[in-house]
């Protein structure tokens, strides 16, 4: 197989991962708007922060494809979910983490395949982080199963924010 062709496959799991991390910034920012109406702050705060995980990751995605003189996608992996319940968010999401990171194995597979190791390391951090977000989402779930409207009505009113923004139109600007 010629260098050119195996960059081809190496791309086109990057680009599926870059489409799967897409999906999930639209998911997780969706629930976060939806836990901070709910005043469910510190709920909104990390959903929102796994978010900004999930945008990193999809930044650094394509950051590679360009490398590899690709076309980084830019359409959702499938649709956000609308319409959840506070006890629906977690397990929903939980789910998803855990099938991001065994699509993401199997990537890394391909990449090792391919003879990219950098692609193949990319999808080693993202693995971990996704990780920790499962692990994040199992224990928010095990806490809503186990105690209820308790756990809730302890997180209830607890601020939503994340800190300073830090994008470009603040870059200028003292903290």
């Amino acid at each position: 197989m010629s260098r050119e062709e195996k960059k081809k496959k190496v791309i086109e799991v990057l680009n599926k991962a870059k489409e799967m991390e897409l999906q999930a910034i639209h998911q997780y920012m969706h629930q976060h708007y939806y836990l901070d109406d709910k005043d469910l702050g510190e709920l909104a705060k990390n959903v929102k922060l796994i978010a900004i995980d999930e945008m990193r990751h999809a930044e650094a995605l394509a950051e590679r494809i360009s490398e590899l003189g690709g076309e980084p996608a830019t359409e959702l992996a499938g649709p956000v979910e609308k319409g959840q319940k506070v006890e629906d968010i977690f397990p929903f999401d939980a789910g998803q983490e855990d099938e991001a990171i065994e699509v993401y194995s199997g990537f890394l597979e391909v990449c090792r395949q391919n003879g990219d190791s950098i692609s193949m390391k990319l999808f080693e951090m993202i693995i971990e982080h996704e990780q920790e977000h499962l692990n994040y989402f199992d224990s928010v779930d095990d806490h809503i199963k186990t105690l209820g409207s308790a756990y809730l009505s302890r997180i209830a009113g607890t601020p939503a924010g994340t800190g300073p923004a830090k994008g470009y139109a603040f870059a200028d600007q003292a903290e």
